[in-house]
Order: structure tokens, then C-alpha cells, then sequence
């Protein structure tokens, strides 16, 4: 049974960081892509990160670039989601989720998901 346990969030003033962690059960990271999306109130879900199960490409949303890093350690099977430099429209329900091999920004070619966690950047 795969499960992706998501831990971190919370809420942070501007400038200030967050890490977000995904642990996964019931799959190896050898073989599958994990992705980080994000869903702000009235927006669409938005794709942020996400890292190849090789390990050597990883994908960025443009407005993330730069203060956001995305890493992973197989032996914790565990997907973390560095965020620097927070800014208000940061703010939203983060999830983890996991596809075979590659990375997609389609949301619906992710088989399993995380719970979601609550990230909120204000002063």
C-alpha cells in the first residue's frame, strides 16, 4: 500500500523559511517521480517541484526559482521541499504526490497523493 506522509508547514512571516517533508511507504524513489504541487483558495492546483526518480532532474515553477530547492534521501525515502525567501502568495495547501519515473506538471498523471499541509506566509 503506498502512502506519501507529508510534515512541516505552518505559518511564517515574510523573508522567513519553511521545509516541507514527504515520506513514502510502499514504493521505492529508485522508480518513481515525486512532485510537489500547491492549491491557493479559488486557484487551480499548480505544480511547484518536483524530482525525477533519478534523482538528476528536478523542476521548478518560475516563481519559485531560486528560493525554493527541492531534495530527496533514498535511505529515508523521504522527498523535502526547501522554501527561502517566503512571500504572501506562497500561501496555500501544499501535497506531495508520486508518479512512475518522470516528472509532469499534469496533476492527474500523479497516482498517490499526500494529506496536504497548510503554508501561510504573513505578517
Amino acid at each position: 500500500q503506498v502512502q506519501l506522509v507529508q510534515s512541516g508547514g505552518g505559518l511564517v512571516q515574510p523573508g522567513g523559511s519553511l521545509r516541507l517533508s514527504c515520506a513514502a511507504s510502499g514504493l521505492t524513489l529508485d522508480w518513481n517521480a515525486i512532485g510537489w504541487f500547491r492549491q491557493a483558495p479559488g486557484n487551480e492546483r499548480e505544480g511547484v517541484s518536483c524530482i525525477s526518480s533519478s534523482g538528476e532532474t528536478t523542476y521548478y515553477v518560475d516563481s519559485v526559482k531560486g528560493r525554493f530547492t527541492i531534495s530527496r534521501d533514498k535511505a529515508k525515502k523521504t522527498v523535502y521541499l526547501q522554501m527561502n525567501s517566503l512571500k504572501p502568495e506562497d500561501t496555500a495547501v501544499y501535497r506531495c504526490a508520486t508518479r512512475p519515473l518522470h516528472c509532469s506538471s499534469n496533476r492527474y498523471e500523479y497516482d498517490y497523493w499526500g494529506q496536504g499541509t497548510q503554508v501561510t506566509v504573513s505578517s
